[in-house]
């Protein structure tokens, strides 16, 4: 959708009736699961710092997620808009913020730290043996 490395990513997620999700949760009222939501933020919110050209194609690790709240229900044929900032980025640590929305409401948002071990693990004082 949009991404400015360094700094912002935006993303979209379409829920249709066949995600494989939606049957089992819940049959007579089909709703997308908390951990699907929070896994199209983080998606979105690693594009802000994946998107840097030295770091493309780096793996990454969450060290922590604060601050989640849901705050409405999503259902088959909405669409999630997602907007995440990345408010910095340190020796391999990011740390940053994604909120979605769904027809212009507040569905869900986080904050992140999340690293890159490639380059992390770097400046990593070695263990003495």
């Amino acid at each position: 959708f949009d991404v400015y490395p360094g700094k912002s990513a935006k993303g979209l997620k379409c829920f249709t009736y066949n995600e494989w999700f939606f049957p089992p949760h819940f049959e007579d009222d089909p709703n997308v699961p908390g951990f699907v939501q929070v896994e199209c933020l983080v998606q979105t919110f690693i594009m802000t710092f994946l998107s840097i050209s030295e770091h493309s194609g780096n793996k990454t690790n969450f060290v922590s997620m604060n601050n989640v709240t849901f705050k409405r229900k999503i259902i088959p044929g909405q669409t999630l808009l997602i907007d995440s900032h990345l408010t910095s980025f340190r020796r391999g640590l990011a740390k940053g913020h994604a909120t979605s929305t769904v027809n212009d409401e507040i569905a869900c948002s986080a904050d992140f730290v999340i690293t890159v071990p490639a380059v992390f693990e770097k400046f990593m004082i070695p263990k003495k043996k």
